[in-house]
């Protein structure tokens, strides 16, 4: 079986967050294991509680949370990204970070590449 890892980078309002999301769905419905998919830079704003997209556009942070509840698709923050946009709140609590994420450093995205055939950016 083959192993990917996925990195996010971009907003929970992009076009290619979407994309990613469809190839990710596609991968696991070919069978491939998905070791885990990391959120760096602007894709750290996917884990934001708090970010509200209009009804009739693309809900892609729920698409994340459904991803991570059916498939158990591990899903990495990175804590210093998170940071740079206001993530955790000012008082240091994860309010604005949904349950779903696992708050992670770079050494998971390191780790997260040294296991798998293959890492793909978005």
């Amino acid at each position: 079986m083959k192993k990917l890892a996925v990195v996010i980078t971009t907003p929970p309002y992009s076009n290619l967050t979407i994309t990613a999301l469809n190839y990710i769905e596609a991968a696991l419905h070919s069978n491939i294991n998905i070791v885990g998919v990391f959120f760096y830079q602007d894709g750290v704003l996917n884990a934001n509680s708090k970010v509200q997209i209009a009804s009739d556009e693309f809900q892609t942070i729920k698409r994340w949370q459904s991803l991570h509840e059916q498939y158990h698709l591990p899903l990495h923050l990175c804590i210093t990204a998170a940071e740079k946009r206001g993530m955790p709140d000012e008082d240091g609590t994860d309010s604005l970070i949904h349950d779903a994420f696992t708050i992670s450093g770079l050494g998971e995205l390191v780790e997260l590449s040294s296991t798998t055939d293959r890492l793909v950016q978005f």
